[in-house]
Order: C-alpha cells, then sequence, then structure tokens
C-alpha cells in the first residue's frame, strides 16, 4: 500500500461557544481506491464525525464494530478505537463537557466508551440534519465551518452548572492534579456535586478522568518526541515504570512497547499539526477556554 496523503485544518468555533468544543476539524486522507489505513484513537472527549467519500471501520476496542454509515458519534472513552479510514473526507467535532452539557440531553456516562451509527442513535438525532447540510453545502472549506458553527449557534442553551463544569475541567487539565478530593477542592464544590457532574457531563468517576489525564500528557508526549522511549515522557505522577506499564495497559488494552511497535500513519501525522496550530496535540489536553489557535 502506498503511503497516504493526510491534510488537517483546524477552525475556531464561533466565540459565543467558546469552551463547548475542541474545535471544528476537516481531514482529507487520499488513497488508492481500495486501500485502507488503519490506527488506534487513543482516549478522548465525545466526538461527531461526518464521512464524505468512503466510510470507515471503527469499534471502541472490545465493543461492537459501526460500519456502513457516514456519521459516527461517540460518547466520552477511556478506551482506545480501532479505525480503518479509506480514501474520504472527514469532519470532525470534539464535544468538551461543557458542550455536551449544553447540546446533549443523555447523561455522559450513558454514552461512554461507545461508538454509535449517529444517524440510528436516538441520542444523536438532533445532529442529522447538520450531515444533511453538509452533504449539500459548497466546496468551501471556510462556508462550511460557518455552516457547523451557525448549526450549533442555533440550538445553543443556557446551562445552570456552566460554571461548576468549566472550574472542574480548568483543574482536571493541570497536571499537578492528583486525586479527586484535591479536584473538589479546585473547583470548589463538594466532593458529591463533583461525582455527579463528572457522570452526567465528563462521562467518568473523577479519579478515573484524572487516570486518564496523566496517561494521555505521556501518551502525546510519546508520539510527538523524535525518537524518544517511555522513560523520558513519562508523567511524574507515576510511582515507577510498572505503574505506568499497568496503566497504560487499562486505558489501551495493550502495553507501551506494543503501542510503540505499531505504525500510527493517521494519529502522528494529525498529532503534529494539531500541536502546531493549536498548541495541543489532543483534545484531552486542551484546557477548557481554549479556542483554536487559528484557521488554516
Amino acid at each position: 500500500m502506498g503511503a497516504p496523503i493526510l491534510r488537517a485544518r483546524f477552525f475556531a468555533p464561533p466565540a459565543q461557544l467558546a469552551g463547548c468544543f475542541t474545535s471544528f476539524y476537516l481531514l482529507e486522507v487520499d488513497l488508492a481506491d481500495g486501500e485502507r489505513v488503519a490506527d488506534y484513537l487513543h482516549p478522548e472527549w465525545g466526538n461527531l464525525r461526518f464521512f464524505f467519500g468512503g466510510l470507515p471501520d471503527s469499534e471502541i476496542v472490545g465493543g461492537r464494530t459501526v460500519r456502513g454509515t457516514p456519521f459516527i458519534a461517540t460518547g466520552p472513552t477511556c478506551l482506545p478505537a480501532a479505525f480503518r479510514l479509506p480514501a474520504t473526507r472527514l469532519w470532525g467535532i470534539g464535544l468538551l463537557p461543557l458542550g455536551w452539557a449544553r447540546f446533549m440531553d443523555v447523561p455522559a456516562c450513558e454514552l461512554a466508551n461507545e461508538a454509535s451509527d449517529g444517524l440510528r442513535h436516538p441520542a444523536y438525532a438532533p445532529f442529522a440534519a447538520l450531515y444533511e447540510a453538509l452533504l449539500g453545502a459548497s466546496d468551501d472549506d471556510e462556508a462550511q465551518a460557518k455552516l457547523i458553527g451557525d448549526f450549533f449557534l442555533a440550538r445553543d442553551r443556557p446551562v445552570r452548572g456552566g460554571p461548576k463544569i468549566a472550574a472542574v475541567h480548568d483543574a482536571l487539565v493541570d497536571p499537578a492534579m492528583h486525586g479527586a478530593a484535591e479536584l473538589a477542592a479546585r473547583a470548589n464544590i463538594a466532593q458529591r456535586t463533583l461525582e455527579r457532574l463528572c457522570a452526567r457531563y465528563f462521562g467518568f468517576a473523577p479519579q478515573q478522568l484524572i487516570r486518564r489525564q496523566r496517561m494521555m500528557r505521556t501518551l502525546s508526549a510519546f508520539m510527538l518526541a523524535d525518537k524518544a522511549n517511555w522513560s523520558q515522557v513519562i508523567d511524574l505522577h507515576y510511582t515507577d515504570h510498572a505503574h505506568f506499564t499497568h496503566e497504560f495497559h487499562a486505558f489501551m488494552r495493550m502495553s507501551p512497547s506494543e503501542y510503540a511497535a505499531l505504525d500510527h500513519p493517521v494519529l502522528s501525522a494529525f498529532m503534529a499539526e494539531r500541536a502546531r496550530v493549536m498548541g495541543s496535540p489532543v483534545q484531552t489536553l486542551d484546557r477548557p477556554g481554549n479556542p483554536a489557535a487559528a484557521t488554516r
């Protein structure tokens, strides 16, 4: 198989929606007819992905495979997603916890670690109209990004707990954060309130989210470092290498050495470009008020 040609562009959501989305991003994959490129997607926030061209296969590892649909939706994940992409054009929308609060009616914990056909799952039914609008839109990238922004602006709604969600998210992405009690104190809320908030809008228990952040800091540093080994990038909150290996396997369902031995033709290129444009290689490391740095 020839090497795929990948082009990624990132677009800032409207300022009125700051803190709701990681970015709106466009990924174009050029491959010969019939060829597919495979990779593993790391744990992340919820995502809506619309495909125009070839349709992928995707599964949260250990779950069912979603195929044959132009709209794949996922809740927040603490597991990897295996995917196989043909030549295609993809619009992706990353939903931060505040965005989940303002645009989703189902608790995030009910859709966590689950990939779905967005055209069939009732929780994602409101976004089918966005796919149809993009399908009939012009080929202008900026116009399509504006269409996405306008779609969400028209459906935006106030959320009473918005400041608390943002406070928890802001504390969560701090590399110094170590435990759930500290997270509640930093967000200035009771621990029971933190647990309910995290289940409803973040998808997982507070300590699970902190563990995911730790693992993703290490994984993203490894992916961006030239010929690094894990010992050079391991997060300081791991007690030793055995602790890191255990945690990595819990989230990625493989050992660090198994992951390093795999080719990452999509993620390597995508993460490097995302870090260059947005200053963050993966969406789980984005601060809640950090919009895309520029439109490229």
